[in-house]
């Protein structure tokens, strides 16, 4: 007899005639943290939302085991009474509500006719005590921090007596400490029994959790290791089915003059009036990457957004492009100005999900590709094609919704849409976030063109210490809405990157 909590077999699903899943195989012991890896695109979303009852058992051929018994899902619900819990990266929290409401949402805990609210906040504050989350259980989820949130997804899953426990990218947006307190309550799961399918792109964390590893690619099976059996190379090359040789392809190139200048920067929060940047100098040269890192909280995107006009009041400071002083009260000012802002969440700041790829790309240049007040759709279907090509957006047609595209080709399409706009200065706030592998070594690879092909410096935050190594020529550090420290790339390391982000170096 086997000890399998989960065995899908011979999975296949297509939509239409594009076949997303062929003949997959996963198996996961029970009591275990097994991870499943794959470039986005690989299939790792259809599968687990197969598993989850998204996708009814006669939407896709194939078998599911639980525990050995056959399962035939027809939605959700038959999903969840089969101990089957999936937390997705966005979260499924109702923010207005308690943190005891939302765990047993669906699933009150009655007495007669009337929720037994005593029963429900003392199991509520036994829960709490196994995620290690120390808040009211009559608290409102909108006054925690990402971080608890997660929590209380995983409290919710706890209470629903899960046993199979999905997680996917859990700690996407979280700090390095959060991401780390989580880790350890999913690793205490997993001495009690539970059984978890941790979904990450971050490799790092993979290697430091799971004990399994399974490897989608287009569709199918690659391979099911022990963790013990790989390291991080041989994993990237199974996912990507080639050698990234150089992931981090960051070029040697000449500085010319200052291009964009920042000089006494402040910025107080709209609604607390509260500085949440403190006095910032500081300036780019002509072919420079900038990496901007720090803690959350620190102050980076409140930056970004304030330089291009999108966040804050602005109560003293300059702005110097080319040496000329400029003006930026709003978004039309920047983009008037020469700058671009890719944000760090696309799907709220970047894209109109449910508008094509064209319809997107052309978003912020309507008026160059018009006439006379009327849009020309030759100009319109020739710019986005071009960018398609250039960026090596994938798919079949531009007129695609963006929704349905991958993270990595949704993060091309805004790089497109920015790039419209004949940027002179790119911000890049989290570039890479929530991207595989392959297409952030691509990204890396557009980075590196813009600036042979007229962008004149790129500033790049980013929360990921071996990307900022990786790619920038110089390095800011911010801590408390400040920049604390200011270093060269050949004098950068992670530890001393740390040391200037919670405040010990100055």
């Amino acid at each position: 007899m086997n000890h399998f909590a989960l065995e899908m077999k011979n999975i296949v699903k297509s939509f239409g005639n594009v076949k997303a899943l062929s003949k997959v195989n996963f198996s996961v012991k029970k009591g275990t943290i097994h991870a499943l890896c794959g470039e986005n695109g690989a299939g790792k979303s259809t599968l687990m939302k197969i598993l989850s009852g998204f996708y009814p058992n006669d939407s896709y051929e194939g078998e599911i085991f639980i525990d050995n018994l056959l399962q035939n899902f027809s939605g959700t619900i038959d999903s969840e009474n089969a101990g089957i819990a999936i937390i997705y990266q966005e979260l499924a929290l109702v923010k207005e509500m308690t943190v005891c409401e939302n765990i047993f949402l669906g699933h009150e805990i009655t007495k007669g006719l009337f929720i037994d609210w005593d029963l429900a906040y003392s199991k509520t504050k036994d829960i709490l005590k196994e995620v290690k989350l120390n808040v009211n259980p009559s608290a409102k989820v909108s006054s925690l921090g990402v971080g608890e949130q997660q929590l209380v997804e995983i409290a919710k899953a706890i209470a629903k007596n899960a046993n199979i426990l999905i997680l996917d990218e859990p700690t996407a947006a979280l700090t390095e400490i959060e991401a780390n307190n989580l880790l350890e309550i999913i690793k205490e799961l997993r001495v009690k029994g539970k059984t978890c399918i941790y979904i990450s792109h971050r490799l790092k964390e993979v290697f430091q959790i799971a004990d399994h590893i399974t490897i989608l690619r287009d569709g199918r099976t690659i391979s099911s290791d022990l963790v013990k059996e790989l390291n991080e190379e041989k994993l990237i090359s199974k996912m990507v089915g080639r050698e990234l040789t150089n992931i981090f392809p960051r070029e040697k190139r000449e500085f010319g003059k200052t291009i964009f200048k920042v000089k006494n920067w402040t910025v107080l929060h709209p609604e607390t009036g509260l500085k949440v940047i403190d006095n910032v100098s500081f300036q780019i040269n002509k072919g420079e990457i900038i990496g901007i890192s720090g803690l959350m909280g620190a102050g980076r995107t409140e930056l970004a957004m304030s330089i291009f006009g999108a966040w804050g009041k602005v109560t003293s400071g300059e702005l110097f492009i080319e040496g000329k002083k400029v003006t930026i009260q709003n978004e039309s000012d920047a983009i008037e100005s020469g700058l671009a802002l890719v944000s760090e969440d696309r799907k709220r700041f970047g894209l109109v999900l449910g508008m094509d790829i064209k319809e997107n790309t052309t978003l912020s240049s309507i008026e160059k590709i018009s006439n006379y007040g009327f849009m020309d759709k030759n100009k319109e279907i020739f710019s986005t094609r071009k960018f398609v090509g250039d960026l090596k957006i994938k798919t079949n047609t531009i007129e695609q919704f963006v929704g349905n595209l991958s993270g990595g080709n949704q993060q091309k399409v805004v790089l497109s849409k920015w790039l419209m706009t004949k940027p002179k200065i790119l911000i890049l706030d989290e570039p890479t976030r929530g991207i595989d592998v392959g297409a952030k070594s691509e990204i890396y690879n557009i980075m590196n063109q813009l600036l042979d092909q007229g962008i004149l410096c790129i500033i790049m935050i980013s929360s990921e210490l071996p990307e900022i190594l990786g790619m920038s020529d110089r390095i800011l550090v911010m801590h408390n809405g400040k920049i604390s420290g200011d270093i060269l790339q050949k004098n950068a390391n992670q530890e001393t990157i740390m040391q200037y982000a919670t405040g010990h170096l100055s």
